[in-house]
């Protein structure tokens, strides 16, 4: 049974217009001629003798790649590559084996190469969203699906595609459903920036939170702090109210518990605002401590550190971004 494959003609398709000469490629022109490799252990030490000192992640990542392209896709499998100028996908049948290509068939580093018979091309408009999605994978080489290529087939040779307003409404679907995906993943990556952090950076980092929600913020110096790390109010002196004290544990498996609690609402006075952050989130025992304490206290687990970070990062500080750097993802409103 045929394989069905995506191949990007390179960053930004540059190389789109050489693969419409019959061909498909992939880079790591360092390896050299892969013809006589076929296993993956072979690949591996070929990589990490060309490319040393990667980062495993990055190493994975491309020997998935140059191993399906050398030895796993064949003669006969059903190929696509995409032209992000004119919004459309080459369709085509791989032709040959493996081929080493340093005559800059294609580029200097695409060198691995195999020759592919094009039949067609296929607007992106003219597929269904959740089939766009599929193929918008980063990866230079990857496995297309049956149910995808089965669109992409009836679509090349004419068949009706989905209505616009079918499509607009399942694009809408699809997209909020990868929203919500990378906004999970993002925020746990947060989570394990926050987790990094030595205990000093993450009351530095409770400090720059409430900075951010305009309060003027210090940490307290080193020593005896009497159950209070950071202290925030608006003035900065603490003669205005809301006077803020905080309390900040950095213990990731180890939830605060009511004693704890109830020690840190002895040290609070008539005016103050108590404010006990957790790594390790709480019992059930503190939570209950915090809502019947006649002083307004607040507990902040990971998950409400993260809320906050994203809520009020564009008002933080030079701290504040130092201890966790992040960027901001454009994604369409409607």
């Amino acid at each position: 049974m045929a394989g069905f494959w995506m191949v990007r003609a390179g960053e930004g398709g540059y190389l789109f217009e050489k693969f419409e000469l019959g061909y498909i490629a992939i880079g790591w022109s360092e390896l050299g001629d892969l013809s006589s490799v076929h296993s993956q252990d072979d690949i591996r030490n070929l990589y990490e003798k060309a490319y040393p000192g990667e980062k495993l992640g990055k190493v994975a990542s491309a020997m998935a790649v140059i191993y399906k392209f050398r030895a796993v896709i064949e003669i006969g499998d059903k190929v696509v590559t995409y032209d992000p100028a004119t919004r459309k996908y080459l369709v085509g049948t791989v032709k040959s084996d493996y081929i080493h290509s340093p005559s800059e068939i294609i580029d200097d580093d695409y060198v691995h190469t195999r020759k592919v018979s094009w039949e067609g091309s296929v607007s992106r408009d003219d597929l269904s969203a959740s089939s766009r999605n599929s193929l918008g994978g980063a990866l230079t080489l990857f496995s297309i699906n049956e149910e995808v290529w089965a669109e992409i087939s009836s679509t090349l040779t004419g068949h009706a595609a989905p209505a616009k307003e079918e499509r607009v409404e399942e694009e809408k679907d699809e997209l909020e459903q990868i929203r919500e995906d990378i906004i999970g993943k993002a925020n746990e990556f947060i989570k394990d920036k926050i987790l990094d952090l030595s205990a000093e950076e993450l009351e530095r980092l409770s400090a720059a939170i409430l900075r951010a929600m305009g309060y003027r913020a210090r940490v307290s110096p080193p020593g005896p702090d009497r159950g209070v790390d950071v202290t925030a109010s608006r003035d900065g002196l603490g003669l205005e109210q809301p006077r803020i004290k905080a309390e900040v544990k950095h213990r990731s498996n180890t939830p605060m518990g009511s004693q704890e609690i109830r020690s840190f609402l002895g040290g609070l006075r008539e005016g103050d605002r108590g404010l006990y952050i957790s790594t390790g989130g709480f019992t059930k025992d503190a939570k209950y401590e915090a809502d019947r304490s006649n002083i307004p206290v607040t507990l902040l687990d990971l998950d409400d550190l993260v809320s906050l970070i994203v809520t009020h990062y564009e008002n933080f500080d030079l701290d504040g971004r130092v201890l966790i750097p992040l960027v901001k993802v454009y994604w369409p409103a409607d």
